[in-house]
């Protein structure tokens, strides 16, 4: 245990402050400073980590699916012992930068300080450990003693494809990762802004892979460029992490006019521009009244990155009720509850609508979209039901479309490998990742339909076991989920 008597001196959640709102919205910079080594920062992870109180049943376990030994870390950076926190870290998560920044922290909803107090900063602990393990050098390469002489094509370079690719070069197999875009890291790369993760965090870990033996083959398009069946002749296993990337879209009078895009056809080329590419073509919300359609954190990925580009106005919109401030008593602890959630993006500007649906685009004459019309809705039976006479239009020259996504792409490379989908889009696979193609297995969104990053990571370490042992009749990798798994959620 930490500081036996922490969680009564220190009763409340501090955080680092983040950058001035007027000072952050003119760069594409992180957010949060992440000041390693800083001693004030330190002073306030000293106090956080202080307030653990090594449960006897440690709920914020249950709630990851890497399983972080949460409790041991929080020990060790109360005394200090940083070298020994990034150590434990590692153990459960390959990349916890990547997760200290992204991920929604399911742990801290079912800390058990949290059922009468603010929860402990536990994410902020995470991230704050992977920087300072960096800063001191203590992130090395893991080269393997020895190879197996088996080789594994991974597709798709998110954090599902890197864990998987990760663990099994570890475990002295030779791994290439194949992914279309000119650069590794998936949507971690393209789809998350600059101002959330700064990309060089993840240039430092592919460094670390490559050092490890990992191979990595950008540019390459797998269904067209190469061929399933090229890589069923060329690798003795193949692990299909290509993502759940077919968007949600909205199929109603108007969406054929210009000026309406996918969220994913609005972030890639920000990002890219955010790092110094040339993109051509380039629709940007410099000047307009945006209109974000979702209300979730692609959504407010969106309303950031327009208010950095120079919006005249953004308007975020959500079919269902404004959620909660505190938890409802359908969603107990130690379950995520849906709450009302100000993220960095909501303190920089915009407003937010919700309980409205769209109705219908209406364009000008060069066939622009130049306003949108809504109405607002009440839940009946659990469906949102238009009410009558709250029609209004609302001007937009840029629509964006962040409503989640239904599946992986249906292309040729699945129609090549032969792999089954479920009703719902995803392939179909067992509870040890396999496909029902021999041979063929599949991790993170893929088969688990859109999730978070630390199911992506957690399943490609248990998808990687799957593989390990296919490959070679056992494993000694971990299996912090089955595909099976689900998350502690109402």
């Amino acid at each position: 245990m930490a500081d036996p008597r922490g969680f009564l001196k220190n009763r409340e959640r501090e955080l680092p402050a983040n950058r001035p709102v007027d000072v952050r919205i003119l760069d594409w910079r992180e957010v949060h400073e992440h000041r390693a080594g800083h001693p004030e920062d330190l002073a306030v992870l000293n106090r956080q980590a202080g307030r653990c109180m090594d449960c006897g049943i440690p709920f914020c376990h249950s709630a990851c699916p890497l399983g972080n030994l949460i409790p041991e870390w929080n020990d060790l950076v109360w005394r200090g012992q940083w070298a020994e926190a990034s150590e434990r870290m590692h153990t459960t998560n390959n990349f916890p930068e990547f997760t200290g920044r992204l991920c929604p922290a399911p742990c801290e909803a079912s800390c058990v300080l949290g059922i009468n107090q603010p929860a402990i900063t536990i994410k902020n602990v995470e991230v704050a450990i992977a920087d300072e393990a960096w800063s001191r050098g203590l992130v090395t390469p893991q080269v393997p003693q020895w190879l197996t002489g088996k080789t594994v094509a991974v597709v798709g370079s998110g954090p599902a494809g890197l864990a998987v690719a990760q663990q099994l070069t570890r475990a002295g197999h030779t791994v290439a990762v194949y992914e279309r875009a000119d650069r590794i890291g998936g949507l971690l790369r393209y789809g998350i802004p600059e101002f959330k993760m700064e990309k060089h965090h993840i240039d430092r870990r592919l460094e670390q892979m490559e050092a490890e033996g990992t191979r990595f083959r950008p540019g390459v398009d797998v269904g067209g460029d190469l061929t399933g069946q090229d890589l069923r002749e060329s690798y003795d296993a193949i692990v299909l992490a290509v993502g759940s990337t077919t968007p949600r879209d909205l199929p109603v009078p108007g969406r054929e006019l210009g000026g309406i895009l996918q969220a994913m056809e609005f972030l890639p080329p920000a990002n890219h521009v955010a790092v110094g590419d040339e993109v051509t073509g380039q629709v940007v919300a410099t000047g307009k009244d945006v209109i974000v359609i979702g209300g979730g954190d692609t959504g407010a990925d969106c309303l950031g990155t327009a208010v950095r580009q120079g919006a005249r106005s953004v308007t975020q919109l959500e079919i269902l009720p404004q959620p909660p401030q505190d938890r409802p008593g359908h969603q107990p602890w130690p379950t995520f509850p849906t709450l009302y959630k100000v993220t960095s993006a909501h303190e920089e500007g915009g407003e937010r609508v919700y309980a409205v649906s769209t109705q219908q685009f209406t364009g000008d004459q060069d066939g622009q979209v130049a306003a949108l019309r809504l109405v607002d809705v009440e839940m009946i039976e659990g469906r949102p039901t238009p009410v009558e006479g709250t029609e209004r239009d609302i001007p937009a020259q840029l629509v964006l479309l962040a409503m989640g996504f239904i599946g992986p792409e249906q292309g040729p490379l699945l129609d090549q490998l032969g792999v089954s989908l479920t009703g719902r889009g995803t392939i179909v696979r067992s509870d040890e990742y396999a496909t029902d193609v021999p041979g063929v297995f599949v991790a993170g969104d893929a088969g688990r339909g859109q999730s978070l990053i630390v199911w992506a990571i957690a399943e490609g370490r248990a998808a990687a076991a799957a593989v390990d042992a296919y490959l070679t009749g056992s494993s000694a990798l971990p299996v912090p989920v089955t595909a099976s798994t689900m998350a502690l959620r109402p």
